[in-house]
């Protein structure tokens, strides 16, 4: 370099390229690192990154981007294949093909299957149409629309998902948590296979089909907003949403170029057909599996918290958010603890006066705890922060796995007495004890419910 002149400066843009500054004869000049084949390898891969990773990749997304949006794309190309299989088997229902069928009939039976799609995705989905409650929480999670729905991602694992587990990317539900939605994708596409094999129950079957599909892209769209919050590393959201729309659009386009080898291979060939959805499917319930479990979130949610309290009380250690959400259930367990419920209300609580002055003794303590009906209850005072709540929640994880319903009132009041002095004694060196192993304590990803509550000082 002391030939070429001296040294000033060394630029760099991201991860990527870099250039030198060398004062040379008075003057300055910007020379760029590297050999000429490398500038021009550089400028195609440059130009690839522009169009499909965000600006600043690797450092403006989360550590997981990569592998997860690897395997998205997987799932993605072998859904897109599915969904080809299923089209031709609907438009063939539909009368496509079909000498004796009319146009009109045709026309009317695929009106009805968007119009069910229609009336899904304009529906508001609150208590008073459905009893679905949504939860917009980021991590492994998931919902269910039996009786509740919680939108959550495993990251979003247990997200990006119909039917999710209860406490987000916590919650428990139906099979892959975060996918749970693409499941019941599947369940819809194969129904549109069969519908032509059942021509006095096709517009019925189609519709149930497409009123599935309304359900999965509700759910899929809000999971996939938590997912792009936690990737997000800059405040870069838009540009993460933006290139992932790019990714879909070049595998949407990778799909039509396979899909126009593959429909006259499977015309009129019913066995092939049902074959190669299963092959797909496969592939996109593995896919799926894997980018549930390559997702890594650093944020604290009902089931997240439980792994790490265990292990903290075990031997005193705290797990990283790696070791932590590689130990997280991807499918349905059945665990025989007390549910919990979190951010209640009073009367759930306690039932009298008396219960009440006995709760409020612990003066410092913005929430109050009880065991009733089964389940671990805990109601938040209006000015507990975010600490307070992470503290309530290990009480109610502890209470959950050591109590049962079958034991007296008298011993479940003994129970939580203990949970306050287990958690005065411990809960301090596990919240540092989280901090320092990586975790975002500054906000969680916890079921809380909005009711909170203001008490007098003294209750006499």
């Amino acid at each position: 370099m002391e030939d070429c002149g001296a040294l000033l400066a060394t630029e760099r843009y991201g991860s990527g390229e870099s250039w030198h500054y060398i004062a040379k004869d008075g003057a300055m000049e910007s020379r760029r690192d590297g050999r000429e084949d490398e500038s021009r390898g550089n400028s195609f891969w440059g130009l690839m990154k522009s169009v499909f990773l965000p600006q600043g990749y690797p450092e403006s997304v989360s550590g997981d981007y990569l592998q997860y949006q690897f395997w998205d794309t997987v799932q993605a190309f072998s859904s897109s294949l599915s969904g080809t299989l299923a089209t031709q088997a609907s438009l063939r229902g539909v009368g496509v093909g079909n000498q004796e069928a009319t146009v009109a009939a045709a026309t009317v039976t695929w009106l009805l299957r968007g119009q069910y799609k229609a009336c899904i995705v304009l529906t508001p989905f609150n208590r008073n149409v459905f009893p679905l409650r949504w939860n917009q929480h980021v991590g492994k999670d998931r919902l269910c629309l039996v009786k509740r729905v919680n939108v959550s991602v495993r990251g979003g694992k247990r997200t990006r998902v119909i039917f999710v587990k209860t406490a987000s990317v916590s919650g428990t539900s139906w099979t892959l948590r975060p996918r749970n939605g693409d499941i019941l994708n599947d369940v819809a596409m194969f129904m549109e296979i069969l519908a032509p094999f059942f021509p006095a129950w096709f517009t019925l079957i189609a519709c149930t089909s497409g009123l599935f599909k309304a359900v999965v892209g509700v759910a899929g769209g809000a999971t996939r907003a938590a997912l792009t919050v936690h990737q997000a590393r800059r405040d870069n959201m838009a540009d993460i949403s933006a290139k992932d729309g790019s990714q879909e659009t070049l595998v949407n386009l990778a799909g039509l170029l396979v899909s126009l080898i593959l429909i006259p291979l499977v015309t009129d060939n019913p066995a092939l057909t049902i074959s190669l959805f299963f092959l797909f499917t496969a592939l996109h319930l593995f896919a799926n599996y894997k980018a549930v479990r390559s997702v890594v979130m650093e944020t604290l949610n009902e089931e997240r918290l439980s792994i790490a309290l265990r292990r903290f009380l075990h031997d005193g250690r705290v797990l990283t958010p790696m070791e932590a959400n590689r130990q997280e259930p991807v499918f349905l367990e059945f665990r025989k603890t007390l549910p919990i419920k979190l951010g209640v209300r009073l009367q759930e609580v306690v039932q009298s006066p008396e219960e009440l002055r006995l709760a409020l003794m612990r003066k410092d303590a913005p929430f109050l705890l009880g065991i009733t009906n089964g389940c671990v209850r805990v109601c938040l005072a209006a000015h507990a922060h975010t600490r307070d709540e992470i503290r309530a929640t290990c009480q109610a994880i502890w209470l959950s796995h050591v109590s049962s319903p079958s034991r007296q009132r008298e011993g479940l009041s003994q129970m939580v007495h203990e949970s306050y002095k287990l958690m005065d004694t411990a809960f301090d060196a596990f919240h540092k004890g989280l901090q320092a192993a990586g975790w975002d304590v500054t906000r969680t990803l916890l079921d809380w419910d909005e009711w909170r509550l203001e008490w007098k000082p003294k209750i006499r």
